[in-house]
């Protein structure tokens, strides 16, 4: 086995070994990519207060997210198509979280359906949910959320309409690859992969497939999904939707401190500062850049988390310190799960986590709940200067 000490390094085995199309879908944002590039890159502007001779003995990285105890305050993000990445994506990246201790959030554009995750593991799991036209559709996907036991619901708000990502349409995405002359060139070379999805459970979209009436196959479904988004969702929508699954509810895709306040105002029980990894509206802010006003406006009486662009431990530091309570990783797992299974899952939940412990001791800091604005060098004018 490589020695792996980052998520480069996972992200190396990832990119030889798993097709193209996988890959770039996700290793891509939309139209310029430019709030793709900037969710990483805008990290980098904040630096880190080094302090010493403190004692850094008894450390804990432990912390709850929406009252959840958590061994770090990571969560696995929803990623659609997981299951194309690796064999049975989704079961064995939620059995690396539940095995780590971290939340795992199932999208609804899983491979592995809710029953085939609920099936494999023995932790309740996050269901993430796109809102669609077919209300009755819905309706009981949120039921069988209920009856697989998920502990949460995040409703993803950002993709009422389906962002122009370049890189999928030239490859034709799709769940199981179309094998076009294209498609087969680049399989030849990703045999390894091609053996162990042969075995895979599902190669299609498990919480669709056999769930909604006339979809059967790859064809009828890419129809019928770009189709089925709601462009009408709006927050009394949210309400219902709230209302209908009874439980904790996490709002997705928040950037703007007044859809914070609406999202407080449905009686949320968190939000996440995202821009869906750059994959939507490009040309918006960075999360990191815009979680600092979003705290200002509701960062105490909300729990405010923040996903995209998280790459390393030192990059959920200064979420956390910055006032985020909990941070989530999409990409980085993806890595680890297409290089190494739900080995590289955990691998990179380690990276992270190891990261996280030895930069949190080099801020003098000895447990996550201490962290804040002091350990931090922000730039004047993080957040930007905008008319």
């Amino acid at each position: 086995m490589p020695v792996i000490t980052n998520i480069e390094d996972l992200k190396r085995l990832y990119e030889h070994r798993v097709p193209r199309m996988f890959y770039d879908y996700c290793e891509s944002g939309s139209w310029t990519e430019q709030t793709f590039r900037d969710n990483s890159s805008d990290f980098d502007d904040i630096r880190l207060r080094q302090r010493v001779a403190v004692d850094m003995s008894g450390r804990s990285t432990a912390s709850q997210m929406i009252g959840q105890d958590v061994a770090m305050p990571v969560a696995l993000a929803p990623v659609g198509l997981t299951g194309m990445q690796h064999a049975d994506g989704e079961m064995k990246a939620a059995r690396a979280a539940e095995k780590f201790g971290v939340p795992f959030t199932l999208s609804t554009m899983s491979i592995n359906s809710i029953e085939d995750v609920a099936g494999f593991t023995n932790t309740p799991f996050w269901f993430q949910l796109y809102t669609m036209k077919d209300q009755n559709y819905v309706s009981r996907l949120i039921q069988r959320a209920k009856d697989a036991n998920c502990s949460a619901l995040v409703i993803t708000l950002d993709l009422q309409i389906l962002g122009q990502r370049h890189k999928d349409l030239k490859n034709g995405l799709s769940a199981p690859p179309k094998l076009t002359a294209r498609t087969l060139a680049n399989l030849a070379t990703k045999w390894a992969w091609g053996i162990e999805m042969l075995s895979a459970k599902r190669r299609e979209f498990g919480n669709i497939v056999g769930h909604v009436d006339g979809i059967s196959d790859a064809s009828s479904l890419g129809a019928w999904t770009a189709e089925q988004f709601d462009p009408t969702l709006d927050w009394d929508k949210v309400a219902k939707l709230k209302e209908q699954w009874g439980g904790k509810v996490i709002l997705k895709g928040i950037l703007d401190a007044d859809d914070a306040k609406m999202a407080l105002k449905v009686g949320a029980d968190a939000i996440i500062v995202s821009n869906h990894g750059g994959r939507q509206l490009d040309g918006a802010l960075s999360s990191i850049r815009a979680l600092p006003p979003i705290l200002d406006a509701v960062g105490d009486q909300i729990e405010v988390h923040l996903d995209s662009g998280i790459r390393s431990g030192q990059d959920v530091l200064k979420a956390l310190a910055l006032g985020a309570k909990g941070t989530y990783i999409g990409r980085a797992f993806v890595y680890g799960l297409g290089a190494m299974g739900q080995a590289g899952v955990t691998e990179a939940l380690n990276v992270i986590h190891r990261e996280l412990d030895t930069t949190m001791a080099l801020c003098g800091e000895t447990n996550v709940a201490s962290l804040g604005r002091h350990n931090l060098l922000v730039p004047e004018g993080f957040e930007g200067r905008w008319q």
